[in-house]
């Protein structure tokens, strides 16, 4: 199994009376990652009310900029403007510790 040892954390404020949208829009996300080869851990959660996240965890650096560069990348840009409140917040950090099945 690949360790990991970077992630992104993304935050998503939904628009008011898109929350059922921007979940809807996570759960439809997971078959598009589970293509992604370098898409160790990829988690689509929800904070609170309104604002949903995206966790996921790569070995390196070209594993995260390929997930970057992918399809639900590219939808979650393309479906920003409608769906959320504010551009999403993509965090890039470093994964210190882990334990993933195997």
């Amino acid at each position: 199994m690949s360790s990991v040892n970077v992630a992104l954390f993304v935050r998503l404020e939904a628009k008011a009376g898109k929350e059922a949208d921007v979940e809807n829009f996570l759960r439809s996300g997971l078959p598009i990652v589970l293509e992604e080869p370098a898409t160790i851990a990829w988690f689509g959660i929800r904070i609170g009310p309104s604002t949903f996240g995206i966790f996921d965890a790569f070995p390196d650096e070209p594993g995260r900029q390929a997930h970057l560069s992918g399809r639900v990348a590219e939808a979650l840009m393309a479906n920003a403007s409608e769906l959320l409140a504010a551009p999403p917040i993509i965090e890039k950090v470093d994964v210190l510790a882990a334990k993933l099945p195997g």
